[in-house]
């Protein structure tokens, strides 16, 4: 399979710095975001730790899940040398592909998306305390979005001991025609699904899709950090 490529990142509108980071190896063809924890000390570099390790990780073989529990207790050890009251810690999400499949998994809520045959697909579910209340049909998806507690992810590295951290994983199949989304909350905050599958859904490079995705995110207030990767797979 052919992959077309874009990337974009922004600090957004009200941050003054950016916290998220990503990362892109096409020889392990392994592509990453992360999502720096803007309430917590050193976010920028929890997420750079959690890219480079898993990076280098994946390119000498180790599992993705592996490579995401040796990032978690990186980042914890890492946290412990530093000053501050709180740990430092990151979401991350990920997708590895090889041929005509895909390996993805996730830790927090930045998410990673498929769009197949016009339909966008949820492939990660956010480790979220809203998303455990839509989970429980307490609330809606729409009420979600506004909830008070939205941002309160109830998994991240280098936050929770390796014993008791939730890795989740999903497999699947690529299709000529498919493209894939990775992105952190600052995207999905801001822009809803349906118009993130109408953008997607556009005679657009990877690129170009990417940008007006984060002039999206940024016009609907560009309250946290943007960050996005657009892959596009062709025969």
């Amino acid at each position: 399979m052919n992959i077309r490529l874009g990337h974009t990142s922004h600090s957004g509108i009200k941050r003054d710095h950016n916290e998220d980071t990503y990362g892109i190896d096409l020889e392990s063809g392994l592509f990453l975001v992360a999502d720096g924890m803007g309430g917590h000390d050193h976010g920028e570099i929890a997420s750079a730790l959690a890219r480079d390790h898993i990076l280098s990780s994946i390119k000498s073989n180790i599992p993705i899940k592996q490579a995401i529990l040796d990032a978690n207790q990186e980042i914890i050890n890492s946290s412990l040398e530093k000053p501050g009251d709180l740990p430092m810690g990151t979401t991350v999400a990920i997708l590895k592909v090889k041929n005509h499949s895909f390996d993805c998994a996730w830790v927090g809520d930045s998410r990673i998306y498929k769009l197949s045959g016009q339909q966008l697909i949820p492939i990660s579910s956010d480790h979220s305390y809203v998303q455990e209340l839509v989970d429980q049909d307490l609330i809606t998806a729409s009420q979600a979005r506004s909830h008070p507690h939205r941002n309160v992810v109830t998994q991240a590295l280098g936050v929770t001991d390796n014993s008791e951290i939730k890795v989740s994983e999903s497999t699947g199949e690529i299709k000529a025609g498919d493209k894939f989304l990775l992105c952190s909350d600052g995207l999905t905050e801001e822009v809803e699904d349906d118009k993130i599958a109408e953008i997607m859904n556009k005679s657009l490079s990877p690129k170009e899709i990417g940008d007006q995705l984060l002039i999206q995110a940024l016009e609907n207030g560009g309250s946290d950090n943007i960050t996005a990767i657009i892959l596009e797979f062709s025969g």
